[in-house]
């Protein structure tokens, strides 16, 4: 059985990533902050597959290292979707607070490096790591300068490991924009009906996992279906 690590699990894309593998057979160590709804997933997913729930916050080593022991002794997937959006609604940056920022950036681009440290001598060959990013990281929007920038690190992030690890398959992969509670705290007291959910962007994500697409930056609604693939075959 292969083994992923799949952070921000309590909820939206995560939740949707992590039913979906634990339907195709994958063991799941799933990670979030809130220790009540983390542990209904856990319940929910281990009627199907081996769910291991580790309660806590990626910025903080000592989690991560519980995530990465969870996981055993070899990791053949690991998801980086935990993220923190910022102050909402969000600065401008010639006001954005930099306790803040420091936040943003201790979250979204130093823990998945931390965490990618940590898994990365458990991962074998052909193993996978998805980076979950944003249109953000290449978009100026304004008032996205907290959060876009981090996605942007991300990124680059992502294509340096990629260069140094080519045995690996590195992904930073674009949702695009989803029905969730993050989206719907940056922009506050909008309708944000008219979004996808996020099971949309879920196919595309698991195209990359299973697939052999080369290492590379992805927009997941543009990747194929590989179940409904299965089913036209």
């Amino acid at each position: 059985m292969p083994t992923g690590i799949i952070t921000g699990a309590s909820r939206g894309l995560g939740l949707a990533l992590a039913r979906t593998l634990a339907r195709h057979g994958w063991g799941l160590v799933l990670d979030a902050r809130g220790a009540a709804d983390l542990e209904r997933v856990a319940r929910e997913l281990g009627a199907i597959t081996e769910v291991v729930a580790v309660t806590g916050d990626v910025s903080e080593a000592w989690h991560r290292g519980a995530l990465v022991e969870a996981a055993g002794d070899q990791i053949d997937l690991l998801v980086n979707n935990a993220s923190v959006l910022g102050p909402s609604p969000q600065p401008a940056l010639s006001h954005y607070p930099l306790g803040e920022l420091e936040r943003v950036y201790r979250v979204n681009v130093i823990a998945p490096v931390a965490l990618t440290q940590m898994v990365l001598p458990r991962m074998p060959d052909g193993g996978c790591i998805v980076n979950v990013t944003s249109d953000a990281a290449v978009q100026p929007y304004d008032g996205w300068g907290g959060y876009g920038s981090s996605k942007a690190a991300l990124e680059q992030v992502s294509a340096i490991l990629a260069a140094e690890q080519p045995a690996l398959r590195v992904y930073a992969v674009d949702p695009g924009d989803m029905r969730t509670r993050m989206h719907q705290e940056a922009f506050p007291g909008e309708d944000i009906s008219d979004r996808p959910p996020p099971e949309e962007s879920v196919p595309g994500l698991v195209a990359l996992i299973e697939g052999t697409l080369a290492s590379g930056r992805y927009r997941a609604r543009e990747l194929p279906d590989r179940d409904a693939d299965a089913v036209r075959a």
